[in-house]
C-alpha cells in the first residue's frame, strides 16, 4: 500500500471511530476501555472477553453497538445444561421433505453476546472454538459459514465461583482483548440514573434515538484499511520483546503466546487509524498491552498469595522494556 492510499484511509477510520463512539455514548455511559477495545476488535476481526459485576450495562452496550454499526445482534445465556448444539444448531427432520435439514443456532449472527460464558462446561466452550477462529461451523461433516463481520463478546462475573467453570487457556487465547468493566464514577452513575430511570422499551428507544452510522460492508472496508497501517520493524521488535518478557517474568507462571503479539500488532494499527495516523507508534502498543495480555498470562502461586495483580505486573513489565525511537 503506497503512502497516498495510506493517507486517504485515515479520515475514514477516524470518522468511523468518532461517529460510532458518539452514537454509543448517547445510551452507554463511560467504560472507555470497553468501548475502545470493542471498536478495535471490530475492525481487526477479533473477539472481546468482558469481566465485570452484573448490572453494568454489558448487554445494553452490545445491543447499542449492533444498532449503530448496522449488524445483527444475538445473545446466548450460558448455563450448566447448555449443549454444543444449542449454540451451533443441529440437523432436524423435515416432515415435508422426509429428510434432515440444518437448523442454524443463535451463533449465526454478527455481534454475539455470550453471557456468563463460564457457567457452561468445557464441551460447550469447545463449540465456540472453531467459530471464533474460523468463522464457520462444521456439523456432520458439512461446513456452514457465519455472517461477516463476526464478533463475540463473552461476559464473565469475577465474584461468583460456585457453579462456574474456568475457561481453558486455548479459548482465552482466542479473545483479542479482555476488557475490565468497573463501577462508574459518581458523575457517570448520575447520568445513568437520568438516562435510564424511565421504564421504556429499549428496542424502541434504540430504534428512535440511535442512528445507524455505518454497515457490515463498510466495516469490511475498515478492516482492509487497518491492514494498511504501517508498523515499522523497530515497533515489531518492541512488541516481540514485550510478549517474550512475559515468559520469563518472575511472578508469571505462564507467559503469553505468539497470538498475543499478533493482537498487539493489529490493535496498534487500528488505534493509530482511529488517532488519525497511517503509522503505529509505541504509545499505541502501550495503550492496549493490558487488555491484550491480561488474560494470556497466569500469576504464580506465590505472587497470588502476596496479593499481586496481573495488571500491576504487566505495567511493571512494560516499564522494563526499552521503548524504541520512531
Amino acid at each position: 500500500m503506497d503512502s497516498t492510499q495510506g493517507q486517504s484511509s485515515i479520515p475514514e477510520l477516524r470518522d468511523f471511530f468518532e461517529q460510532v463512539s458518539t452514537e454509543v455514548s448517547k445510551v452507554f455511559v463511560g467504560q472507555e476501555e470497553l468501548v475502545h477495545t470493542a471498536l478495535i476488535a471490530l475492525v481487526s476481526g477479533g473477539h472481546v472477553l468482558i469481566e465485570g459485576v452484573p448490572g453494568l450495562g454489558k448487554t445494553l452496550f452490545v445491543k447499542t453497538l449492533g444498532r449503530v454499526v448496522g449488524c445483527q445482534f444475538g445473545r446466548i445465556q450460558f448455563t450448566a445444561d447448555l449443549m454444543p448444539s444449542d449454540v451451533t444448531g443441529a440437523p432436524i427432520f423435515d416432515m415435508k421433505t422426509q429428510d434432515f435439514r440444518f437448523r442454524p443456532g443463535p451463533v449465526f449472527t454478527q455481534l454475539l453476546l455470550a453471557d456468563e460464558i463460564n457457567r457452561s462446561p468445557a464441551k460447550t466452550h469447545a463449540a465456540l472454538l472453531e467459530i471464533m477462529q474460523e468463522s464457520r461451523v462444521t456439523i456432520d461433516g458439512v461446513t456452514h459459514g457465519v455472517p461477516s463481520p463476526f464478533l463475540v463478546f463473552a461476559t464473565q462475573n469475577p465474584l461468583e465461583s460456585e457453579g462456574t467453570y474456568s475457561l481453558p487457556e486455548a479459548q482465552l487465547d482466542r479473545f483479542m482483548f479482555k476488557a475490565m468493566v468497573g463501577y462508574p464514577s459518581e458523575e457517570e452513575e448520575a447520568r445513568v440514573l437520568e438516562m435510564h430511570s424511565r421504564k421504556v422499551d429499549m428496542d424502541d428507544y434504540l430504534a428512535s434515538q440511535i442512528r445507524n452510522v455505518t454497515s457490515a460492508q463498510a466495516i469490511q472496508r475498515m478492516i482492509q484499511l487497518v491492514s494498511g497501517i504501517r508498523v515499522e520493524p523497530k515497533l515489531l521488535q518492541y512488541i516481540n520483546r514485550i510478549v517474550r518478557a512475559t515468559r520469563s517474568w518472575p511472578t508469571f507462571h505462564l507467559g503469553a503466546s505468539p497470538r498475543a503479539g499478533l493482537s498487539l500488532v493489529q490493535g496498534a494499527r487500528a488505534l493509530a487509524g482511529f488517532r488519525g495516523r497511517d503509522y503505529a507508534v509505541p504509545d499505541d502498543v502501550a495503550e492496549i498491552v493490558l487488555p491484550a495480555l491480561r488474560h494470556r498470562v497466569v500469576l504464580g502461586a506465590e505472587a497470588e498469595v502476596e496479593g499481586a495483580s496481573v495488571d500491576q505486573e504487566l505495567t511493571a513489565l512494560l516499564k522494563s522494556v526499552e521503548v524504541p525511537r520512531t
